[in-house]
Parts: structure tokens; sequence; C-alpha cells
């Protein structure tokens, strides 16, 4: 007998059980079932884009009839998806009007100054998710001090309310200056709302995200009001149908910030979750680099649309306060900003390029070759998937270089038409380009490495860090066949593959901890600040965390709270998230505040200064522990599926290496170390060893890709 969790925290006695991690991708949903006792049971579905539901209740299924379980042995769902994203990168979430200080209508036109392509004339900026005409101006206003300037107009809020009445929204957004300083205009609103529109969905910026900086508050609070209808209907849905299908157990939810939410947060905050599977994968690579004693990691995750680039550093997973989603790419560039809608909610420091498995390629009308940002997706897929695509695809470069074998995708379930590939290769690229097959192929090839490269880049160098000191963890369906393509070219000399890294996002839905995040604006210099006031306002976040841990079942032993700080030189406009390290504000901590700060400047800028400290926002995270390590000490596949018999077939390895007959094997074959050239096939990914790289297997079953000298 073992203790299980509800929402990871309340125990109760139960036999043995397994824990369902769910991640929907562009192609495939992954399903991970994790046993207590480390047993494994992994499987790959189609994603069904028209009803995302539908692919996770298909691969759950799959999985308990394999296991000969019960709906009730499940004691555990998380969940990882991109529903949230997909509503603003398809415009398809729902219509919303925003009601906001008079003067103010237009913040979402004027965003910020940033472009992310500076001398393009012909860039346009994203097209609000708010149409004009559903923003609404109340007169009011309060100042930075949170004093009132102006009172609200109780006659103008009405006729306002009469408006969005008229208008049919079913998601208000209110967002008024400084109410993150003075909520009460903003409480006033609504309560007027839910008292004259009681079936409106509302989010509120005080209540979302109460930090200074208009344009991003309203950002945050207008992404959340439009996203927040389609997850509820989402969640809801597939909420009800695990429970149709006897698992009882609550639902959570990844988050971007590498936490898991209970469902009903999720709901009411959706913005917490738009980058939740990427964010899975680095806390997936966190628990595996604590458990081989890496403290130095970089991330790649291919998957079937995007390639996701993160960094640990020093054993920390890295946070970002804000990030943009729907701006195409993001190579994660502190710089290059304005492509997309601004989330200030604190995330997984990501670097994501449109450099996917199905990512389509082309011949723009320069006689350049291109990949992205288009995909191919879960339909119809690559060429060789024999599904009506068209288009080639990356995966379809890497079967026609001999990387995939066509019988052996998912363990042979998925055959691959390797002709039809090469076909379209031929036609829309090596023709055009005046290439041979193998050249055609191989360009698309080297093409998206460098793509790759970019992300990995730009959260290493570009944020002044030395590659050549990280590992590089590769998993996703394709990072393990361009893993170490892309190490020599950074100067990489190690690579971890993970087991099962074909679903490796899905084991980190079962590694994370289920946590809350809380801010509130403190702009103050050091010298002004006041002890009082701001360990008062310490005090609050603090326990307004306990308050909803302890309503999850976290009694206050397994309480982990979590004190940040966004500070800045006095002067600069922009500000660096520091920990604090003692419990209450006074003298001392200080001045190890300022200390940390230093340092985290210094890695940062290459420099500290002698300006005096400013303090911005008070941070707050606190995590639910569970009674057990949510990790394994090791994880044993029970698929009962047989290894592939090792064979040879003839593989491209660039002009340096050509085509060479190369030696595929399963993972277990690596328990000698291996030189390279060689291909690792397992059911969900194949690891491709190119010829001056060894490979072999550790104590926990990793894959060690080693440069030779």
């Amino acid at each position: 007998m073992i203790r299980a969790a509800n929402f990871l925290g309340a125990s109760v006695v139960r036999m043995t059980r397994f824990r369902a991690g769910v991640d929907i991708g562009g192609t495939f949903t992954d399903v991970v079932f994790l046993g207590d006792d480390g047993s494994v049971l992994v499987r790959k579905v189609a994603s069904t884009p028209d009803d995302y539901a539908e692919a996770v209740l298909n691969g759950i299924s799959l999985g308990i009839e394999e296991l000969g379980l019960s709906p009730g042995d499940i004691g555990e769902v998380s969940h990882g998806y991109t529903v949230a994203t997909n509503a603003i990168l398809e415009g398809k979430g729902e219509r919303t009007a925003l009601i906001t200080t008079e003067g103010f209508r237009d913040v979402l036109e004027l965003a910020r100054i940033r472009t992310p392509r500076l001398y393009d004339l012909y860039y346009q900026k994203p097209v609000p998710l708010v149409e004009r005409r559903l923003r609404f101006e109340v007169p009011e206003r309060m100042t930075f001090q949170g004093e009132v300037l102006k009172p609200l107009s109780e006659a103008s809020l009405s006729e306002v309310l009469d408006r969005i009445e008229a208008s049919g929204v079913r998601s208000v957004a209110v967002s008024l200056l400084h109410s993150y300083a003075n909520p009460s205009h903003e409480e006033r609103i609504t309560e007027a709302v839910r008292e004259r529109l009681p079936g409106v969905t509302l989010s509120v910026s005080s209540e979302l995200l109460p930090e200074m900086r208009e344009y991003e508050r309203t950002s945050t609070t207008v992404i959340n009001a439009y996203v927040r209808p389609v997850v509820a209907e989402y969640l809801s849905q597939l909420s009800g149908e695990l429970r149709k299908t006897g698992i009882g157990v609550p639902l959570t939810v990844m988050q971007s910030n590498g936490g898991l939410a209970p469902v009903e947060s999720a709901i009411e905050k959706p913005i917490y979750c738009i980058e939740s599977g990427p964010a899975a994968g680095v806390v997936g690579a966190y628990h595996l680099g604590k458990r081989l004693g890496i403290d130095n990691i970089l991330t790649f995750d291919m998957g079937g649309t995007t390639a996701k680039a993160s960094m640990i550093e020093d054993g920390e997973m890295l946070l970002a306060p804000e990030y943009e989603v729907g701006g195409g790419m993001s190579v994660g560039h502190r710089l290059l900003k304005g492509g997309g809608y601004i989330l200030r909610v604190p995330s997984i420091d990501l670097a994501e390029v449109s450099a996917g498995g199905g990512s389509i390629v082309w011949v723009d009308r320069g006689g350049s070759l291109q990949s992205g940002p288009q995909s191919a997706g879960a339909v119809p897929g690559p060429v060789c998937y024999g599904r009506g695509g068209q288009e080639p695809t990356v995966t379809d470069a890497n079967v026609s270089l001999g990387y995939l074998n066509p019988d052996h995708l998912l363990g042979g379930e998925f055959p691959l038409d390797a002709d039809a590939a090469a076909r379209a290769l031929r036609d829309r690229v090596g023709g055009p380009l005046g290439m041979s097959d193998t050249e055609a192929a191989n360009g698309v090839h080297l093409l998206v490495n460098s793509n790759m490269a970019r992300a990995l880049r730009a959260v290493s160098t570009e944020r002044g860090r030395d590659p050549r000191r990280f590992t590089l963890v590769a998993f996703g369906g394709g990072g393990p066949i361009h893993a170490a393509g892309l190490a020599d070219s950074l100067g990489i000399s190690r690579i971890v593959v993970p087991p099962s890294p074909g679903v490796f996002s899905a084991f980190g839905l079962l590694f994370a901890d289920l946590e809350h995040h809380f801010v509130q604006t403190h702009f103050k210099a050091f010298a002004d600040l006041d002890f009082r006031e701001a360990n008062e306002i310490l005090d609050r976040l603090r326990g307004e965390g306990r308050e909803l841990l302890r309503a999850e079942g976290f009694d206050d032993s397994r309480h982990q709270v979590v004190t940040q700080l966004d500070m800045k030189y006095v002067g600069q406009t922009s500000e660096l998230t520091v920990s604090m390290p003692q419990s209450r504000f006074g003298p001392e901590a200080l001045e190890e505040i300022g200390a940390g700060y230093g340092v985290e400047h210094e890695k940062t800028y290459g420099y500290q200064s002698d300006e005096p400290f400013q303090l911005v926002n008070i941070r707050v995270v606190a995590r639910g522990l569970s009674d057990e390590s949510r990790v394994p000490e090791r994880i044993v596949s029970v698929s009962g599926a047989a290894e592939p018999a090792s064979t040879d077939r003839d593989i491209y390895f660039g002009r340096a290496g050509g085509w060479l007959r190369t030696p595929v094997v399963g993972r277990s074959s690596l328990a000698v170390r291996s030189e390279g050239p060689l291909v690792v096939e397992e059911y969900d990914s194949t690891t491709v060893v190119p010829p001056g790289w060894t490979a072999s297997l550790d104590d926990l079953g990793n894959i060690a890709l080693e440069r030779m000298e």
C-alpha cells in the first residue's frame, strides 16, 4: 500500500496506481503512464485539431486497455495543451470588449515602439484582439500612488454597459490606469458588470496582474478575456469526459512557469498556461539534470511544428517575466519585441522557432530555400504520411536522407511513403534550385539546423553564456535526429537523450509540483522603502498562497513559499528578477538583495553599477509538495514491444561523410560504448550518431553522446 494525492496533496491510502501525462502537439498527442514503481507505458496518437479532447481520450483509453487497468487505477491526469495558443494564432478566441480609462482606448494599438524587423517598411503590428468599436472609455483617473484624481462616472459606466449588452459580446476585459495601486474603480466596474451582464465572462486587471505598465497589463487582461471561454469549454468538456470514463481524479494543467495548476485555476486564468507544452519539457530536463548531477543544461525540444530551446544554469530553470505569443517566430532575444501579443506573466525562458518536423519547406521568389512558419500539422501532415499532404516538410527530408526508417515510426504502426517524400522534394525544391535529390534533402536539413541553432544561441551566447559549458538534452520526436549537428555548430561536446525522448514533455507534466504565482507592484527606491509597508504586502501575498494550498489539501509542512523581487538600478527602464534570501525586509536583507542583483546584472549585461537600487515588484511563488518524490529512481518500459532487430541501411552524413552503410540498433545495444556512424531507433524517436561521436547508456538508461577528440 502507498499513498496517493488529491490535487497532488491530500493523502489517502490505496493500491499502486498509474499517473497519466498528456501533451498535445501539432502533429501527435503524447501520452505517458507512470507507475509508482517506475513502470512506464508511452503512446503517441495523431492529434485531432477539430476536437483536441478526442486524441487525449483516445490515448488514455489505449493506455488503460494495454495496461489492463480500470479507470479507477489512474491516480492523476496532468495535461499540457495548445488550445489557448491556437485560439490566438488562428483568431478564434471569444469576441471581447474592453473597458478602460478615458483617453486610453488605443493603448493596444500604440503598444511598444519596438518592432522585430527594424528596416521592414511593410511591417504591420499584430491586429488588436479587441476591435476599436468594442473598446469603451469611462471617465475616471487614479494617480500612480493610488489617489483618486477623478471619481468614476456612474452615468458613463451605465451607458457603456448598455452598449456592451447591445453588442452581444460574451467576454469583457477591464483595465484602468494605475489600478494596481488602487483597484477600487475596477472593483466597482466588476460589481456593475456582474449585476447587469451576469452571463458575461469577466477578466479584471487588478485581479490578474496588479503591476505597473498599462500596455502590458491591458494586453495580458485582454488575452485572458479572449481565450478564457475557449479554454473553459475545452477543459470543462475534457474533465467531464474523463469522469464519464470513470477517472475521478482532478485534472491538473501545466503552466508556462513550470508548475501545475488545478483545472479551475487554469479556466479562470488561462494566461498562465499558454506555453504549457514547451514548459513541461524543460521541467523534465531540470529533474533529469538533478538525477545526473548536471547543473548546466541547454534543452532542445523539436516537435511537429516548432523547436524550443531553454537554459538551466547552476541547477535552476530561468524564468522570464513576460513573453509574446502569436508573433510567428520568437527567437528569444530581449531586443526583438513587437512581433506578437504581450503576456506579462512568469514563464520559463524559452526561445522558439518555426522549425518542426512538419514545417513546410519552399523556394521563395528570390530562389532561396525557406522553412516554415507554415506547418503541415497533423492533417494532412508531411507528404510521407500519405494523408494528402502535397508540400514537402523537414520530416520528408529526413526520410529521404535515411535518418527515419519508413517501416518503424511508432513501432511500425505508422508507415511512411519514402518515394512520395522524394518526389515532393524533387518537384518543389530540387527542380527549382537545380539540385539533386540528395542535395535538396540535405539542404533542407542544414537550413532547419541553422534555424534551430538560432534558438540555442538566443538562450546562451546572446545572454552572455558559453554553450560549450553546457550539456545538450535533446528530446521531442525530431530532437535526437538533429542534436549532434547542432552540438557541432555550437561546440558542445556532450548530449543526453533521455528514455522515451519523443514523449519527454509528457514526463515533465508528471514531475512538476502544483504552484501558484502572486505579484504586487511596489515601486520604491531602496532609500525610500518603508519596511513595514513592504512586509505587509509580503505577508498578504504569502498568506494568499498558503490559503490556496491548504484548500487544495496541502498541510503547512508541505508548503514551499519563495519570494522574488523585480529590481533595477534607478533610471533603468527594465528590471531583472532576483531571489529574496531573507524572509523579511530590513537593512540587512537589502544589502543581500543588492549584492545578488549586482551579480545577476553582471551576468546578464556584463557590468555592475554604483547607481542606487529600485524595487519594482514583489513576487511570491507558493508550491505544494507531494508526500513522496514525483520522480522515480528509474523508469522501466512495460509496453511489451520488442526493440527493432539490429540491421543497417544507407544514411547520408553531409558532404564530408556522404552516404555510409550505417548500423541501426535499439537503445539497449548501447550498453557497450559504440562509435558513430550509428542510428538508434525507438518507438517514439530516432537518435542519429554521426561519425566523430560515441554513444553509450548511463546508469539511468539515458543515451550519452560524446564528441571524440
